[in-house]
């Protein structure tokens, strides 16, 4: 797939803390434990929002699934190269609105 990553921006919360989780070969309810660790319980991935969600991201090239020896009937799953893109470019895409809004709200408090 030759999509450019900005096609797939902005990402919805669930999706960029999904890709955060991916950096990492995991299999899916590592990801679900994951995502909720690193939002610090913010955001709680049933499986049918889960899997719905690696399905759509394995169509789209981000991320692919992997072999794991030994790995029972588990699957796992890892960003691809497409994916990092994706998940820096969302990443540097949030910093700036961050950014642009500290500078907004603190000019307000002046």
């Amino acid at each position: 797939m030759s999509e450019q990553p900005e096609v797939f921006l902005p990402l919805s919360q669930a999706t960029y803390y999904i890709l955060l989780a991916l950096r990492e070969c995991r299999h899916g309810y590592a990801v679900m434990q994951d995502v909720e660790k690193i939002s610090e319980g913010s955001v709680a991935l049933g499986p049918g929002t889960l899997y719905g969600a690696l399905g759509k991201l394995q169509k789209q090239g981000i991320i692919q699934q992997v072999k794991v020896i030994d790995a029972d009937r588990r699957k796992y799953y890892v960003l691809t190269d497409l994916g990092r893109e994706v998940l820096d470019l969302e990443y540097k895409r949030i910093l700036s609105v961050v950014s642009h809004t500290k500078r907004v709200m603190g000019e307000e408090k002046r």
